[in-house]
């Protein structure tokens, strides 16, 4: 059998950056045929991490390449189709790199043949790429194997029965989905499927999933049972349940930044703290709160009186497209003498190494803004979840983890924010309070589901685990379907 060739096209955001490499790695440890090349995009949302993550893999894993794309201009005034134009506009770029690798392939018979691309959720319109090539492709969707059934039952429901989904918002209408087994609240869909503006963007995106050759998922069968056996009516590609896929070394990645010592210090001061006391808020990669709600938050959490350890990020300028950035001062946006008052019990940070903060004996809860990648690392080190999302679908896996899977503490379930721009209802210190408190006196048959959903994420990957099954069926679908 000859060796393969792999084509990954990630969407330049960290989290689903990661989980791409992640699954990447697994596949090249799975079947020595393969070789995998990354088409990297630059953007405003994308970090220096992503390059030195880059040079780690490589240096750890032989027969991965990360090729980086020339950058391309957009719209700065059309902050909403971002994603849709800057995958649009690297076409031409992803096409000469692929021809590249393909007269690469036929000009040393030693070299791997192309096999396919792997796409994430906002690249798929790239399968038009692959046909040209004539290679298949495949989905790598980021997110949880019930938002991709719901995704393609509103696409469904739009296209096939002429309901229009942004009708939903605001309303009260319960749909019952056969990716679900819980009624779900329309209300709580994310706002791509929400906007008017936005669903003509999402859809035609929606429809490309149903033409790929298989779908991934960074999700495990035993959290997801109900989700995964909906797709097997034949009306759907492939779904293959791959995960829990986690950067598990994530704080090595920053060695060649300036972050080491702050990862010292994080640490030595999670050693002094008692065990499970510790409850830990953090917002994401790209979550970050105006001055009021700073406060609310720092008053929430004097008034519990736990101990706390908080990711606190500065906004970009208002409508900016970029990433949070650290304050250079926390104490000016946070309520007068708060710092004192709770050098006891709290530290304020800017970035967070989640992974290992979230491995420490020390932690004992954790509020979370329910992105798709920390809910699973909740779930993997066992650590009590309490949500507060603020956009994407992060409204989805709110409700997944507070009731479909009853995993989870809830501080708000629809509370909404753009990601780039202040405002957003506020959640009040009282509010707070009671979650963390909830959170860190949780009830014993949560936790104890809890631990065992935890113990079935690890054994998921292991050799005859339920993801390692899925990945070696994957693997020969690719192998199968080359041309």
């Amino acid at each position: 059998m000859e060796n393969a060739e792999l084509v990954f096209i990630p969407a330049p955001i960290i989290g689903h950056f990661a989980s791409a490499v992640e699954v990447a790695k697994l596949l090249l440890e799975r079947d020595k045929r393969l070789s995998i090349t990354f088409l990297v995009m630059k953007s405003s949302l994308s970090t220096k991490i992503a390059r030195s993550y880059n040079d780690s893999v490589i240096a750890a894993c032989g027969r991965i390449r990360f090729i980086h794309l020339p950058e391309v201009e957009l719209d700065p005034n059309l902050p909403s189709r971002f994603f849709i134009s800057l995958i649009e506009a690297q076409k031409a770029h992803v096409k000469e790199e692929v021809s590249k690798l393909v007269i690469e392939s036929e000009s040393s018979p030693d070299s791997p043949r192309l096999a396919g691309f792997v796409l994430d959720m906002f690249s798929a319109s790239i399968i038009d790429v692959a046909n040209e090539f004539g290679v298949p492709s495949y989905i790598f969707f980021t997110s949880a194997a019930a938002f991709l059934g719901t995704t393609l039952y509103i696409q469904a429901l739009h296209d096939e029965q002429k309901v229009d989904p942004t009708e939903f918002k605001n309303s009260d209408v319960e749909l019952v989905m056969p990716c679900l087994a819980s009624p779900f609240p329309a209300k709580v869909l994310p706002s791509s499927l929400l906007g008017k503006d936005l669903l003509p963007l999402f859809l035609p995106l929606i429809r490309r999933f149903r033409e790929a050759k298989g779908i991934m998922v960074n999700t495990f069968y035993e959290l997801e049972s109900h989700a995964i056996n909906s797709f097997s009516d034949g009306n759907y590609p492939p779904v293959y349940p791959v995960g829990p896929l986690l950067n598990l070394n994530g704080h090595e990645h920053d060695v060649v930044s300036d972050r080491k010592d702050i990862h010292r210090d994080i640490m030595q001061w999670l050693d002094h703290q008692p065990s499970s006391s510790v409850v830990y808020l953090c917002f994401g990669s790209m979550g970050s709160f105006g001055v009021e709600q700073v406060k609310e938050i720092a008053c929430g959490l004097e008034q519990s009186g736990h101990r706390f350890l908080w990711s606190l990020r500065q906004p970009p300028p208002n409508g900016k497209l970029e990433a949070p950035s650290d304050y250079v001062n926390p104490a000016e946006v946070l309520p007068e003498g708060f710092l004192d008052r709770t050098s006891e019990i709290g530290k304020i940070i800017g970035w967070a190494p989640q992974v290992d903060i979230l491995a420490h004996p020390s932690i004992g809860g954790f509020v979370s803004h329910c992105g798709w990648n920390s809910t699973l690392e909740s779930i993997w080190f066992d650590v009590p979840m309490a949500t507060w999302p603020l956009f994407a679908e992060q409204q989805f896996n709110a409700f997944l983890m507070i009731v479909e899977f009853g995993l989870a503490i809830e501080i708000q379930m629809n509370y909404r924010k753009e990601f780039n721009m202040d405002g957003g209802e506020i959640i009040r210190a009282e509010e707070i309070e009671k979650g963390v408190r909830c959170l860190m006196e949780i009830d014993i048959k949560k936790k104890e589901k809890l631990k065992e959903i935890s113990e079935k994420s690890r054994k998921a990957l292991m050799k005859d685990g339920s993801s390692s099954t899925w990945l070696d069926r994957v693997i020969q679908d690719m192998i199968d379907n080359m041309p």
